[in-house]
């Protein structure tokens, strides 16, 4: 249970201004002075100038409509001094050499807040190994250091900040003074909150580091199952979608996250897969190690049945096949390519000898380095491809439906 909303005004600072970060910054400045610092200097100028450096339709609008007590710095000192509380959302990829996340750049800001405010309560919101934070306190010697994970969709991160399924909170229990800053921070989150009845747990940091990794593995899980029902589906002539339908039906199972892809991708899930089945060892287990796998096999499959595509389709005199890629981003309205499963399906195509065209805004025309041709001439693209690959369908496609590859059945995320 949350404590009451202490009636001062907060000092807050918040490293790492991407998807986690600024929503947070956002979210808590509302009510409290929020200091954001980020090492990318045009970030800091949007910010300042209330224009939103990430793809988020309600962070653009809170930005520029909303009064917020909240600036920009690339200066540590200014951001973390006098600070309250030091909020961490700097990025924690996975380092397959280390099999770990890489926690250089959130150990690197701590540092920083050690040295520059003492006092101040630090809370991780960068996904971190379970058991983490508890390491991290004794080899800092600085107890003040607490985890609360997110929950956020990409392309509605201040949304899930403002109504969200949870909240988190990471601390050691039997310390009084780190309990109340626990309470207090979870009670912050509430207040900015559009939601008024939030569930809120307040738990061990390692419990809640798990909480983090078992919930993305969840959602990995029942991306690879219906992955799956859809390959067995797709090999065995069968409609993919009826059986969804009816399957889902079933209030046990319930109609959401259920339709095919290329595979789960995006900043979260294959990192935070990799990250739980690395804490394992020495577990018995065997679904955890599925489900990674189970993301490497459907991008086989996707590859191979494009392939078989576009051996039946016209070869207008193409050898070796052209194969269009329609978006790199992972879901619609999002400007995320990092991870995102088509890219695994073009290296694949790529080793079959194929040549990649690939209809991408975000990205500088011309061939790069990668060996893709990059095109911003939807018209042209849709001429030269033999096959166009489309994790997800866009009605712009439609005039060239017959040589369209995707499995999106239901044309949602």
């Amino acid at each position: 249970m949350c404590k009451d909303i202490p009636p001062k005004r907060y000092r807050i600072a918040v490293a790492g201004m991407g998807y986690v970060g600024l929503s947070v910054a956002i979210l808590l400045a509302q009510h409290h002075h929020v200091i954001a610092i980020d090492l990318l200097s045009e970030k800091i100028r949007q910010i300042n100038c209330r224009q939103s450096p990430i793809r988020d339709p309600d962070m653009e609008r809170y930005l520029s409509g909303h009064t917020l007590d909240l600036i920009a710095t690339l200066q540590p000192k200014e951001a973390y001094q006098n600070a309250d509380f030091v909020v961490v959302a700097t990025p924690t990829d996975y380092d397959s050499s280390t099999g770990s996340f890489n926690t250089t750049a959130l150990e690197s800001v701590i540092r920083q807040v050690i040295n520059i405010q003492p006092s101040a309560v630090i809370v991780i919101k960068s996904t971190v190994p379970v058991g983490y934070t508890d390491n991290l306190r004794k080899e800092t010697g600085y107890p003040n250091i607490l985890f609360s994970p997110e929950f956020l969709r990409e392309s509605k991160a201040l949304y899930d900040n403002l109504y969200p399924s949870r909240i988190v909170v990471g601390t050691k229990l039997q310390n009084r003074k780190l309990l109340s800053a626990a309470q207090t921070f979870a009670a912050l989150l509430g207040q900015g909150a559009h939601k008024k009845q939030i569930d809120t747990f307040v738990m061990e940091s390692a419990e809640a580091e798990a909480v983090k990794l078992f919930s993305n593995t969840y959602l990995a899980l029942r991306v690879g199952f219906f992955n799956e029902l859809d390959s067995f589906a797709e090999k065995k002539g069968l409609r993919t979608r009826p059986i969804i339908d009816a399957v889902c039906r079933d209030p046990r199972i319930g109609n959401h996250y259920n339709n095919p892809s290329f595979g789960y991708g995006g900043y979260c899930l294959p990192k935070d897969t990799k990250q739980l089945l690395a804490n394992y060892g020495g577990i018995p287990q065997r679904l955890m190690e599925a489900i990674v796998e189970s993301n490497r096999i459907r991008k086989d499959f996707i590859a191979g049945q494009i392939l078989e595509m576009a051996s039946h389709q016209p070869k207008n005199g193409q050898i070796p096949p052209v194969i269009g890629i329609y978006r790199l981003n992972m879901k619609s309205g999002s400007d995320n390519f990092r991870q995102s499963a088509v890219q695994g399906v073009m290296r694949r195509l790529m080793l079959q000898g194929a040549r990649l065209v690939v209809y991408e805004p975000g990205l500088p025309e011309g061939e790069n380095e990668l060996g893709w041709t990059v095109t911003h001439d939807l018209e042209q693209f849709k001429a030269l491809a033999q096959v166009i690959v489309a994790n997800r369908w866009d009605a712009s496609l439609s005039d060239a439906a017959e040589k369209v590859y995707t499995r999106d059945l239901y044309q949602r995320d």
